[in-house]
């Protein structure tokens, strides 16, 4: 059962062996096997063979899997569904998301497929990656267009090029965008996954991006290197102080639970619903890492 909390997600190429052999290895919550950006045209067809190949017959552990396949636009997308879909990978990304039909004709292949294979309808859920400005614009209608959407995800190379901007290291140009993604997902309870920081040699502004992202709402990060999947998770560590308030909170809580009171006092202010579940999560968030060390 992949886990409950993806923080980081790795890109390996459809068409590296070495990399998906060792993927367990590598300590991502969860890796995503690309069939489109990474491969070239000439290597489609072989990439697609060895990814389901390697989802049929390797134990991923708890990690998710996703598979990127070719936009809808290409000549590979109903072939890489096709062939993807009855390995029973954990989601697709599907790429070049600017609409909800995007997704409902995707998900009608997806659907086809699955009864043809005697699947349970919905075991494959799509990963919907806003890279245009329309995608943007159309997040919140795309976060809640299908029970499948079970993440947004921001393309950030793709969209920057759309807009017709550079993509800079501080990352102030697609501030909005991040908000606008971030606050889509939040709002129909799914998954927000950042977009890659390209430069593999700059691991402190990884982590400051994703220190950033993080305080925006996001609940993941892409990662194209295993040396980067630690800085992802460092910044997902809450400090010292904010456990120990968030420890002082839940225990609050409990004890109003048990004591069927529904108002909550901690060190003097009264404290909410969200509050307390922001309390927990920051528990779960600093459990997580000590596990990490041990």
């Amino acid at each position: 059962m992949p886990k409950a909390v993806v923080r980081s997600m790795l890109y390996i190429p459809g068409n590296n062996p070495g990399m998906i052999q060792q993927a367990p290895v590598f300590g991502a919550d969860s890796i995503l096997l690309d069939l489109e950006d990474a491969v070239a045209l000439s290597e489609k067809d072989a990439a697609r063979h060895l990814v389901c190949g390697f989802l049929r017959t390797l134990d991923f552990g708890d990690m998710l899997v996703t598979v990127r396949v070719n936009g809808a636009d290409t000549p590979f997308f109903a072939e890489d569904l096709r062939r993807v879909v009855p390995c029973r990978p954990d989601a697709i990304r599907l790429p070049k998301c600017s609409s909800p039909e995007d997704v409902r004709a995707a998900e009608a292949l997806l659907a086809e497929i699955e009864a043809q294979h005697g699947m349970e309808p919905g075991t494959v859920k799509i990963h919907a990656m806003l890279e245009t400005a329309r995608g943007i614009a159309e997040a919140g209608a795309v976060a809640t267009c299908s029970p499948r959407v079970t993440a947004l995800t921001l393309g950030g190379q793709d969209l920057t090029a759309d807009m017709g901007v550079e993509k800079t290291r501080e990352g102030d140009e697609l501030f909005v965008a991040r908000s606008l993604v971030a606050l889509a997902a939040r709002a129909a309870g799914i998954d927000a996954f950042d977009t890659i920081w390209a430069d593999v040699n700059d691991n402190e502004g990884l982590l400051e991006e994703t220190r950033r992202v993080v305080g925006l709402g996001f609940t993941g990060k892409a990662a194209i290197h295993p040396g980067q999947i630690s800085w992802i998770h460092r910044a997902f560590v809450p400090d010292a102080k904010k456990v120990a308030a968030a420890e002082r909170i839940a225990h609050a809580a409990a004890a109003a639970e048990r004591e069927g009171r529904g108002v909550v006092s901690v060190d003097g202010r009264m404290v909410d619903a969200p509050v307390v579940r922001r309390a927990r999560h920051t528990l779960d968030m600093a459990r997580l890492a000590e596990l990490e060390v041990e």
